[in-house]
């Protein structure tokens, strides 16, 4: 199975996480330093929402931009899982991970580069958000090792232009999930009275 292929089951554990996120623990911390919950619900809205643009090779919007507060929008949590399933589906076409796509407006990258950007922000951002809220995720095996696959293979780079911190300490026992978020800067251990 590729990244591809499992893209509709990565979105659909996010947008499982999303959809289970209590309003009121917005301002609650993340995994991610300097953002809370509402600022990573509005990251993965924002990048969602181009992603499947992204996918049939078409420019990104200039709006709504990414200090766009969604969660003041209504339903915010049907918008993310209505924009990360659109995506999932655009990313399962062979076609989308041809040639060069435009999802910053800071110029083309490979396709292939921001398909696994995309399949990735579901795996990780999901979690972060299912940590945050004191959910636990569901993303099946074959999800996990794709995602362990890919980072392994980028995580120099991605460490490189600040998307990951340093590395976590995981015991090569652990299980994958584990290692991969300590490939990506996280703790898996993370709880929000930590923050």
């Amino acid at each position: 199975m590729t990244m591809r292929t499992l893209m509709v089951p990565a979105a659909e554990a996010a947008a499982r996480v999303m959809r289970a996120v209590p309003a009121d623990r917005l301002d609650a911390p993340t995994p991610c330093p300097d953002w809370d919950v509402r600022a990573l619900v509005n990251h993965m809205i924002f990048w969602s929402g181009r992603a499947e643009g992204a996918a049939h090779k078409l420019p990104p919007p200039a709006e709504p931009g990414p200090d766009h507060d969604f969660t003041a929008d209504g339903d915010w949590a049907e918008m993310y899982a209505a924009h990360v399933h659109k995506a999932a589906e655009a990313w399962s076409e062979p076609a989308a991970w041809e040639g060069t796509t435009n999802l910053t407006g800071q110029g083309d990258m490979p396709a292939t580069f921001v398909g696994g950007i995309v399949f990735v922000e579901c795996v990780l951002h999901g979690w972060d958000l299912a940590a945050a809220t004191g959910q636990r995720t569901a993303f099946r095996d074959d999800v996990v090792r794709a995602a362990y696959e890919h980072i392994e293979r980028t995580a120099d780079t991605g460490r490189k232009y600040g998307a990951f911190g340093p590395e976590v300490a995981v015991p090569g026992t652990a299980p994958l999930f584990d290692r991969l978020l300590g490939l990506t800067g996280r703790d898996p251990h993370w709880e929000p009275r930590r923050s």
